[in-house]
């Protein structure tokens, strides 16, 4: 072998070699820059996070921090089920465009003819209203008695809409983030499936996407494997607070889901698995209100612009659990943080994270 030959054969070898280590490289550069975003979750000995990347259909990061409950310190891992808490919307929308698209329900049908006996104030609701947080419905949170002892359930919120005698402002005039709205989706849900809440989401969703232990958490009836529980930090001392008053409430955030099974849930909605196109695009969209005014809000969806891109996303915040998703349908990128602790900040969070990929 001549001597030019052999330093051209040495010179691609270590071309090859030097190409092959970029990309480990550079995925252990994001790696870390993700731990040194969740530093804070990062303990053997407090409630922590999973976090997830999701990337044209692939899982390209996904890691647990911290502990699930601190009575064993069991670690978190993407596999750990946490309560959704407000990201739940996001099914509770999806189960009525089911019925829509199946011509069950029209998205323009009053409050009323679901529910007959609604106090008059409510008359010009519709279903879209409910939808998009614009029917002025009191919170129901705002009408519980200062005696409130058990869980409401969602029965119970409508319940509590008899005893108020307005809205903050007429129907589709306004935007205004109230969980009675959902609460009352999962209700009509019932209606006109005729199966309770949690049943419709596993036989129309959970099931036929696989998501096996995501669940509508009812105490009693179903049970959550693999759980992470919610812990306050108070006076220096992580205390659970796993359950409050409203954690039985199912249509505004009563989901456990874990990040991967997440993934199969987002998969399936840029994909169109579920709705036409059409029908998932505008879910996604910013609303127009009958007043004319755009809201930043769609079907159980929040929508913003962020670095140019205007995209979905949803974070949920319950006693002891604050979570983000983030979704870019066009990049076909999604981040989710799910905690279980009332610190820390997985809206700043999940952004960071995002950049690192969008950038």
């Amino acid at each position: 072998m001549s001597p030019k030959l052999f330093h051209k054969i040495v010179v691609f070898s270590l071309s090859v070699l030097l190409l092959g280590a970029c990309k480990p490289s550079a995925l252990l550069i994001k790696e870390r820059k993700i731990d040194t975003i969740l530093s804070e979750y990062n303990s053997d000995s407090k409630p922590g996070a999973s976090v997830l990347v999701f990337q044209n259909d692939k899982i390209v990061f996904q890691k647990g921090y911290g502990v699930k409950e601190l009575n064993n310190f069991e670690k978190i891992d993407p596999f750990t089920n946490f309560r959704l808490a407000s990201v739940t919307k996001q099914f509770t929308a999806m189960s009525i465009l089911l019925l829509a698209k199946n011509n069950k329900i029209s998205l323009e049908d009053p409050l009323t003819k679901y529910f007959s006996s609604f106090p008059a104030y409510g008359k010009k609701i519709k279903i879209k209203h409910l939808l998009t947080h614009s029917s002025g419905l009191i919170d129901y949170e705002d009408l519980m008695p200062a005696t409130q002892q058990k869980q409401l359930h969602d029965t119970n919120c409508l319940q509590l809409m008899y005893v108020a005698d307005s809205l903050y402002f007429p129907a589709g005039t306004n935007y205004k983030y109230s969980n009675t709205g959902y609460a009352i989706l999962a209700l009509i849900v019932e209606k006109i499936s005729g199966q309770d809440f949690a049943s419709f989401l596993k036989e129309n969703i959970f099931k036929p996407l696989g998501m096996k232990s995501t669940v509508a958490y009812e105490q009693g009836k179903s049970t959550v494997i693999n759980r992470a529980y919610g812990y306050t930090f108070e006076n220096g001392v992580w205390t659970q607070t796993d359950q409050s008053l409203t954690s039985a409430v199912l249509g505004d955030g009563g989901i456990y889901t874990n990040t991967v099974e997440m993934t199969k849930w987002i998969k399936a909605l840029w994909n169109y698995k579920l709705l036409s196109p059409e029908m998932q695009k505008n879910a996604w969209s910013r609303k127009k209100l009958d007043n004319g005014k755009i809201i930043d809000y769609g079907y159980g969806w929040h929508v913003e612009d962020y670095n140019n891109i205007t995209h979905p996303y949803h974070d949920g915040s319950s006693i002891g659990f604050r979570n983000n998703i983030l979704l870019f349908p066009d990049k076909k990128l999604m981040i989710i943080v799910l905690t279980n602790r009332n610190e820390g900040d997985p809206i700043i969070e999940a952004k960071k994270i995002a950049d690192l990929y969008l950038n």
